[in-house]
């Protein structure tokens, strides 16, 4: 996949999460005038198209967000309850799909840290064999930092209905290629007050 061909990627923030850890609903909390989520979403944009917010009704992120001055994206609400990110990954996915992208950028709620270049870096990453292209570092594999075809879809549904959780069992179960990325401060993820305190916001 050709660089130039980067604005046909869609975008999907996972922000269906309870936020046991923080104790609060981490897609509000304010990162530097603006809420998390918004910061996220707005990175994204700058590389995708659409960008999806994936978000139960009954999730925190959606009744604390939507329609009150919250990002601008397409909210996603048909997530199945209590089916983790990967239910919310296979229902992203087909929306990104049903919108005419052949490829889906996917990360968290709580990455305040990503740029548009790991988007970039991902994307140059892509052969023809690819199902996934996903962000690593030297602990492990971020399946929530990649780049999906939005055909996994219905392999990823399947899976949830078959009562999997895990984000990892998508990267089993499709093609993957892992890509060390150039800056890993970007796969951050704000789990606990801790990690606000430790990056100074």
């Amino acid at each position: 996949m050709a660089q130039q061909d980067v604005d046909r990627v869609a975008g999907i923030v996972l922000a269906g999460g309870r936020s046991r850890r923080m104790g609060r609903d981490k897609a509000a909390l304010d990162w530097a005038g603006e809420p998390m989520l918004a910061r996220v979403v707005r990175t994204v944009g700058e590389r995708c198209d659409p960008v999806l917010v994936v978000a139960p009704e009954e999730s925190a992120a959606y009744q604390g967000l939507y329609g009150t001055g919250g990002p601008e994206a397409q909210w996603v609400t048909d997530e199945t309850p209590g089916g983790g990110p990967l239910a919310g990954l296979a229902v992203g996915l087909a929306r990104a799909a049903d919108a005419g992208a052949t490829w889906a950028f996917v990360c968290a709620t709580d990455m305040p840290l990503i740029e548009p270049e790991l988007i970039d870096e991902l994307v140059r990453g892509i052969t023809a064999s690819t199902q996934a292209v996903i962000a690593t570092d030297a602990q492990r594999d971020h399946p929530m930092a990649g780049l999906y075809r939005t055909d996994a879809a219905r392999v990823i549904a399947e899976l949830t209905a078959g009562g999997e959780r895990r984000m990892l069992a998508a990267l089993d179960a499709l093609t993957t290629h892992r890509i060390a990325v150039g800056t890993p401060e970007w796969l951050t993820n704000v789990n606990a007050p801790e990690d606000l305190h430790r990056l100074h916001v």
